[in-house]
């Protein structure tokens, strides 16, 4: 008997999203089908105002949708209350900002741990799993530096330890290299492929920067709320 197939990390039917400005209805999203599976390596591109943004916060379940169906890991977001809904992110989803959001006065230890502590993991716990995704990812001397002792490059990769310590199905990359030099850029760009490659963790950023794009191995452009182009992948 032939296995059932796995359910996609996302699954967007006809999504929408309509906002109201002024009393005008502004629709972001007018329609979008799309399907990433479990451990693609995806680049979502496009224009300023094209409801990349948009639907990243769908994804990443941070907003609803007006209309359209939704599925984050097979499940139907509009089955969830907003805490049902807090928990699906939180146990399926880590997120890595341009802006890395960090806690400015917060050891990386503990900025880190922090999806822990909504889950309820015991402090102990925490501390182990936050110590070894900062080793992860090249940090394991530097636990006890707050931001402000640390370079743009190490932020963003303190931030993407945050992202993984939760196990995450998917991470969701909003510009991860939009505040960094090239160098910097590189060595982020590399980790998180690293982290597709070596865990099958689906990644999904954001970006506006080519080069960034072409390094993932699927990139759908959107523009004007829809998907203009999508070079395949689990989706076609």
């Amino acid at each position: 008997m032939t296995a059932p197939e796995p359910a996609a990390a996302f699954e967007a039917v006809d999504l929408r999203r309509s906002y109201q400005l002024d009393g005008v209805s502004v629709d972001a999203l007018r329609g979008v089908d799309l399907r990433i599976g479990q451990g693609e390596f995806v680049a979502i591109v496009g224009p300023s105002g094209s409801g990349k943004s948009t639907l990243m916060h769908l994804l990443g379940c941070l907003d609803r949708p007006t209309s359209g169906v939704l599925r984050v890991g097979g499940v139907d977001v509009a089955t969830l209350d907003d805490t049902r809904l807090a928990e699906l992110r939180n146990r399926t989803i880590g997120f890595v900002f341009q802006s890395f959001h960090l806690l400015a006065r917060t050891p990386a230890l503990d900025n880190v741990a922090l999806p822990l502590v909504y889950r309820g993991v015991p402090k102990a716990e925490r501390r182990a799993r936050a110590t070894a995704a900062l080793r992860a990812v090249g940090l394991g001397h530097r636990l006890g530096h707050r931001p402000s002792q640390m370079s743009g490059g190490e932020q963003q990769r303190v931030a993407i330890a945050r992202a993984l310590v939760g196990d995450p199905k998917v991470v969701l990359a909003d510009e991860p290299t939009g505040n960094l030099d090239t160098r910097n850029g590189e060595e982020v760009m590399g980790l998180l492929e690293r982290l597709n490659a070596d865990s099958g963790v689906a990644v999904v950023l954001v970006t506006h920067e080519a080069e960034v794009a072409a390094r993932a191995r699927r990139r759908i452009h959107v523009r004007d709320g829809l998907v203009e182009a999508d070079s395949g992948g689990a989706g076609r």
